[in-house]
């Protein structure tokens, strides 16, 4: 289950968005050739750049709380994060203006990666990826507009289903996800951050509460039904096909 798209377009060009989902794929094809031809010079590329808990809690290479945000480890880590960023960044840049939108995704990888450290301050892997500074925009989305509609696409192995539900549904689900694996996670190892999924969420979502009640709070909600205050996209119904199973 993942969203492939929401129902509300911005009103205004997010310019900021758009240069942040560049700049990812850009640092990522920078370095790409290191991951298939050159290990070790992979390795010593993570050790620069790429964050680790332990550093941080020593006070060594901070700045890896910044570039840590624009890295990825592979091409399936980068697609995802940038489809979320797609889905939910331009909304949040349309209410709070571009500077302050970029402000705030940075602040938020930043508190997320303190989930992570806060977990594990002396994990010496490294961290990288958008997802921690993303959540926080998802954090942010839901409570802006927690009754906007997100299409997700369901795969059953043999059909396909695409499904619109409210946000509030669809990000709860992934919150509640990330805390369950993060639990999981410290029993049984794992090598995803799911402490920094978590802490960039709650950040966004707290991060985001003054600006949400200088807009009246709960009438900011009424006024809209607690979505983007435009109207919704239309979209045809799903022309994706069912595949039947074989007898």
């Amino acid at each position: 289950m993942f969203p492939i798209r929401d129902h509300n377009p911005s009103e205004r060009t997010p310019y900021v968005t758009y240069a942040l989902l560049a700049a990812n794929i850009l640092i990522f094809l920078s370095y790409w050739p290191l991951q298939t031809n050159n290990p070790n010079d992979l390795g010593a590329f993570w050790d620069a750049w790429a964050m680790r808990p332990v550093e941080i809690s020593q006070g060594i290479d901070l700045h890896t709380l910044v570039t840590s945000m624009f890295l990825h480890g592979g091409w399936m880590h980068l697609a995802g994060n940038m489809l979320f960023l797609y889905i939910f960044g331009d909304n949040l840049e349309d209410q709070l203006g571009h500077v302050p939108f970029l402000l705030f995704y940075l602040a938020c990888g930043v508190l997320a990666d303190f989930g992570q450290i806060l977990a594990d301050p002396n994990s010496p892997i490294p961290n990288v990826g958008a997802s921690g500074a993303i959540a926080g925009v998802m954090g942010g989305y839901l409570l802006l507009f927690p009754k906007a509609k997100v299409d997700i696409i369901i795969i059953f192995i043999v059909f396909f289903k695409i499904f619109p539900i409210p946000a509030w549904v669809m990000l709860g689900l992934w919150m509640a996800f990330q805390l369950f694996n993060g639990i999981t996670a410290d029993i049984a190892g794992g090598g995803v951050a799911y402490w920094a999924h978590a802490g960039g969420f709650i950040a966004g979502f707290v991060i985001l509460i003054p600006f949400w009640l200088r807009r009246g709070g709960q009438a900011f909600w009424q006024q809209t039904e607690g979505h983007p205050p435009h109207p919704d996209a239309k979209y045809s119904p799903s022309t994706i096909p069912v595949i039947p199973r074989r007898k």
